[in-house]
């Protein structure tokens, strides 16, 4: 699965229209969470955190996802599972899953891809290269 790594120095524009786009943030670490939903929230995007998959299977019931951005290695359920689950779901057939991880380990790489993953990006992370990746594959 190609790296989805996005550089240079291209301007970010706020969402616009009137309604937002929504992401789906799991990751174990609150620090984390709170990182990616203040960037994102900054440049116009409507965010709900999960603190692992199965906090997030239980909060995206009746939501709309445009995009879900997970972590691997999360107790209770990791990112992966995740994956496969969202992907059973025909809500989340074609959503976009990028995982954000300090996992590069090349198997871990084709696990998340076999499941169903679109991209990885790896941590740590700044915050405009995140909205530029988040831009990219919503675009």
């Amino acid at each position: 699965m190609p790296e989805v790594h996005v550089t240079g120095g291209q301007n970010v524009q706020k969402s616009e229209g009137s309604v937002k786009k929504t992401v789906l943030i799991v990751d174990d670490a609150r620090v984390m969470r709170q990182a990616g939903t203040m960037a994102l929230t900054s440049e116009g995007f409507r965010v709900i955190e999960a603190e692992n998959g199965r906090d997030a299977l239980n909060k995206i019931q009746g939501e709309r996802i445009d995009l879900v951005i997970t972590d691997v290695n999360m107790p209770e359920m990791d990112g992966i599972e995740l994956i496969r689950n969202l992907r059973q779901l025909p809500d989340f057939r074609f959503v976009p899953i990028i995982v954000l991880s300090t996992v590069s380990q090349q198997e871990k790489v084709a696990e998340g891809k076999a499941a169903g993953a679109t991209g990885w990006l790896y941590k740590p992370y700044n915050h405009s290269e995140l909205i530029r990746t988040v831009r990219k594959i919503m675009s």
